[in-house]
């Protein structure tokens, strides 16, 4: 039988997964009681073991170390919750990674906000709400026949699908929005209510009403910092007499950098307005604000294509490259929007990932990114042509396409807006 330590805080979400699966496996698992988030977990004993100083950390009783909760989960369950067979197994594996790829991404960008971890954005609100819809109306229709995920018993898919969710059940989902998804509603208060469940959880309380953001809290979990006090600037030794003309002769001045916009005209489109009306108005009142303000002698917008996305067959690298694009554009970020998108392609059999985008800059004849080396890294791995959403009804479609993260009408499979 297995038995060790758990390290972490209470009320984690990811240990929980744990310790219910270590309920129903009857292993020996014991939290550690004097565990202090921020003091332990960085202590160099905890480092030597767990070099992340990630929680929650498990440790058994033979000095095994491990640091990812669907990792200790399966370690400390039995072959009931792994899967009796080599199809089970694939199954509880597909939940297990549907939890974290689908549901949880969503459910923290939804939830964190309403407890004060995160600021509100509402495009990525509704972004993830719309997916939370698409993934319970999934597990809705499949659940229609069968009590638990996989087989006739709880298993880790359910303990770990369960978990990940209880947090928009506490939250979010209040009755109106989860009333179209009855088999997973029955679902998730038969796992809740699970003996083993309820000796982790406890009594677990679904929300009545959907919690919004809680600015105040926000504001007591992220201080803005005081400003500091200027140094006084030490007093110039003056010269001596006799000083050489060489020694009082002030340092030339530093050459002025080069305004690369000087050529572009005035104009009443501030980019700083636009990106905040993205970021929290509706799609729909943030495309009429754009329309109505765009500027196109002095703001231009240009669609990309990576050169090379054959190379792209793995999603998550993909997205990785356009991270470290936008990262590297920090520069021209008050002059520079921009969404990049991946979607899955095929060809000759071999499946891939084309990345594209679309970006609003400032100037209208000269691509940004050739006005500067350091903006340039990465951009010069694309190709890019100037839309005219004015004049060419398919280009504004396109813009407006790419801004509700729509390809050719379908969804992405994942990108980054830069803002």
């Amino acid at each position: 039988m297995v038995s060790g330590t758990l390290y972490t805080y209470p009320g984690n979400y990811r240990a929980q997964k744990a310790l219910i699966a270590a309920a129903y496996s009857g292993a020996n698992v014991t939290v550690d009681p004097n565990f202090e988030f921020g003091s332990t977990n960085v202590a160099d004993a905890f480092l030597k073991k767990f070099p992340l100083g990630k929680v929650p950390a498990f440790e058994d009783g033979n000095g095994v170390c491990l640091s990812e909760s669907n990792a200790i989960a399966y370690y400390v369950a039995d072959e009931t919750l792994r899967g009796k067979n080599l199809i089970d197994q694939s199954l509880v594996r597909q939940y297990i990674e549907f939890a974290e790829n689908e549901i949880l991404p969503s459910a923290c960008t939804w939830v964190f906000p309403t407890l004060g971890f995160k600021q509100y954005n509402k495009q990525d609100t509704d972004r993830a709400q719309s997916h939370i819809k698409k993934c319970m109306a999934l597990l809705n229709e499949f659940l229609e026949t069968r009590t638990y995920l996989v087989g006739e018993r709880v298993t880790l898919a359910d303990i770990s699908l369960c978990c990940n969710m209880m947090m928009l059940y506490a939250q979010v989902l209040e009755p109106k929005f989860r009333e179209p998804y009855g088999n997973v509603n029955r679902w998730f208060i038969t796992c809740v209510n699970q003996p083993n469940f309820k000796k982790v959880v406890g009594e677990f309380t679904i929300c009545e009403k959907m919690a919004t953001f809680d600015n105040k809290r926000y504001q007591e979990l992220h201080p803005k910092d005081n400003k500091k006090a200027k140094e006084s600037k030490p007093k110039q030794e003056k010269k001596p007499k006799g000083a050489t003309a060489e020694e009082s002769c002030p340092p030339p001045p530093k050459e002025k950098k080069k305004d690369v916009f000087c050529d572009v005209p005035e104009t009443a489109f501030v980019m700083d307005t636009w990106k905040k009306t993205y970021s929290n108005l509706s799609i729909e009142e943030s495309d009429a604000y754009l329309w109505q303000n765009f500027d196109p002698k002095a703001w231009s917008f240009w669609h990309c294509d990576y050169k090379f996305c054959k190379d792209n067959t793995v999603d998550f690298i993909t997205l990785n490259g356009i991270g470290g694009f936008m990262q590297r554009l920090d520069g021209c970020r008050k002059h520079l929007f921009g969404t990049m998108l991946i979607y899955p392609e095929e060809e000759n059999g071999k499946k891939y990932f084309s990345s594209t985008g679309v970006w609003l800059q400032k100037g209208a004849d000269n691509l940004i990114f050739q006005l500067n080396d350091d903006w340039n890294v990465d951009a010069e791995h694309y190709n890019f042509r100037k839309l005219d959403p004015l004049n060419n009804p398919q280009d504004k479609v396109i813009i407006q396409s790419y801004n509700k993260w729509e390809i050719n009408g379908k969804e992405a499979v994942d990108g980054m807006t830069f803002k």
